[in-house]
């Protein structure tokens, strides 16, 4: 169901094609799929889903999230807000 809501989002464009690309990244982070990488995966898939919309990759900060703990905090945080359903810092972040 959390991915068919993306087709879904993209069948209708429900939303800008960036904002589908960063609800996606947080449907996926949600899910937690692996014990280690799943930020990494999941901005991976995010950057393919807006290639596939033809728009730049995101670049998340600007920064190596792994090892910069300001921006991983900032990551943090905005994932943290999109759980609140406020997806703006996070789609912020992305193309900071």
């Amino acid at each position: 169901m959390r991915l068919g809501n993306t087709r879904l989002w993209l069948e209708n464009e429900t939303f800008r094609p960036d904002e589908i690309a960063i609800r996606f990244h947080h449907r996926l982070v949600f899910i937690h799929p692996f014990a280690n990488g799943n930020g990494r995966h999941a901005r991976l898939m995010a950057d393919v889903l807006a290639q596939r919309q033809r728009r730049l990759v995101f670049t998340w900060g600007g920064a190596n999230i792994a090892r910069a703990g300001d921006f991983r905090r900032n990551y943090i945080e905005a994932l943290q807000a999109a759980d609140k359903n406020d997806i703006g810092l996070l789609l912020e972040f992305a193309r900071s």
